[in-house]
């Protein structure tokens, strides 16, 4: 009788590894990508609410609030989270400045138009690619 094969050959071996390297190449950047994208979706979450507090002022003054205090929100370094560290009201623009993770240092801005009665949000990051925004940031208003 003959003796029957155990195991792999030398080549099955390397196709797999091949193959593993190949998902790899494809899934890492992506996996890059989202973490980045998840890091600037906490900022979009901390500034609701300046963006609530810039919409109530303009309502009831007809005009922008100059600083967080008139936006009835705390001070610019009290609105943090993981990655960011502070939310700053300025007009009718809010600056969220990143301090760690991947966008440390730098800001996604959110300007605010009055659209006859209501207030829309245009968001811009110059210093962020475009993939790791949040869905907002894609040019559009929200």
């Amino acid at each position: 009788m003959r003796d029957m094969q155990k195991g792999f050959t030398l080549i099955e071996l390397m196709i797999v590894v091949a193959i593993i390297g190949i998902l790899a190449a494809i899934a890492i950047p992506q996996y890059q990508n989202y973490t980045a994208r998840a890091q600037a979706t906490e900022a979009m979450a901390i500034a609701s609410a300046a963006k609530t507090g810039i919409a109530e002022f303009r309502t009831q003054n007809s005009g922008w609030p100059a600083n967080n205090t008139q936006a009835g929100v705390d001070k610019a370094t009290n609105h943090t989270g993981e990655y960011v560290g502070s939310v700053k009201v300025a007009s009718s623009v809010i600056t969220i400045g990143f301090t760690s993770g991947v966008h440390s240092g730098k800001n996604v801005t959110l300007t605010a138009t009055n659209q006859g009665g209501s207030v829309s949000w245009t968001c811009t990051a110059s210093a962020i690619e475009g993939n790791q925004l949040p869905t907002i940031c894609d040019g559009s208003d929200e």
